[in-house]
């Protein structure tokens, strides 16, 4: 636990005056570097024994559009995902040994590229919208609105299972997760949305704050889910080793991922 706490304040110490005062140009500098993060620990888990080729064909791609989404037009974008596509599949066209995969390329090239071409939706993609929130007038407020409503979901669910969880919510996937937890998380969510709203987004009505902070929370489980199902399906335990006590960058991000494009598209559509 002391591990775990120690890794938190020394990733807030560096994320939070980063956010701040660096304004949205910060926050892309410091959201590119947890990308390329995650896309090394999902070039990891997805193409074992491959790593090399999954860094070139997924790597440049994704930093490419990571770019693009921030700072060029839309269409920019959609075209630099395309030709990302392309070029992932080039690489994995050319890849030494056996198309149906053996040795060190134990999958198949078209499983190979399918994962790759996920991952570049997963994590370059969903991470853009982060940067592009921080620019929205009173942007610090919503990104403190977003972390707010992840962190106090996940304490809240956290503490409400453990004292109340008996129904489970999705066993399969996340064995350890309950009905009851969801529902102490999804208050917890609320009540810190309304708190950040009441200090810094007074514009936002009462109403519109507790819906769009249970939509959010709610994608951030789904988030969460996906990541756990994303680990099971690659057969790990945890995304990287990063962060002392907490796993991966995408193991503390995964509710970011999900619940980040739902505010994005809230903010875009209300500006």
């Amino acid at each position: 636990m002391l591990t775990r706490l120690l890794a938190a304040a020394v990733g807030l110490a560096v994320v939070l005056p980063t956010l701040i005062y660096g304004g949205m140009h910060g926050a892309a500098v410091l959201v590119l570097v947890v990308m390329l993060i995650g896309i090394d620990e999902f070039v990891r888990m997805s193409t074992p024994g491959d790593r090399q080729r999954g860094w070139l064909a997924l790597g440049p791609p994704s930093a490419a559009f990571y770019a693009a989404a921030i700072y060029a037009e839309p269409l920019t974008a959609v075209m630099i995902g395309m030709m990302g596509a392309l070029w992932v599949t080039g690489v994995v066209l050319f890849r030494p040994g056996p198309v149906e995969g053996e040795g060190a390329a134990p999958i198949s090239a078209i499983d190979q590229a399918a994962r790759l071409m996920f991952g570049g939706v997963y994590v370059a993609a969903l991470v853009s919208t982060i940067p592009l929130i921080r620019g929205f007038e009173h942007g610090m407020s919503w990104i403190f609105l977003l972390l707010t409503v992840t962190w106090a979901g996940d304490t809240g669910a956290y503490f409400a299972g453990r004292a109340f969880g008996k129904t489970k919510l999705y066993e399969k996937i996340s064995p350890k997760k309950t009905r009851e937890g969801a529902a102490g998380g999804l208050l917890a969510a609320i009540i810190g949305a309304v708190i950040v709203r009441q200090l810094g987004i007074p514009d936002l009505g009462i109403v519109t704050c507790i819906l769009l902070a249970a939509v959010l929370d709610v994608a951030g489980v789904i988030g969460d889910l996906a990541e756990s199902m994303i680990k099971r399906s690659f057969g790990v335990k945890d995304s990287g080793t990063i962060m002392p006590g907490h796993g991966g960058i995408l193991d503390r991000i995964d509710s970011l991922l999900f619940s980040g494009p739902v505010l994005y598209v809230f903010l875009t559509l209300t500006a």
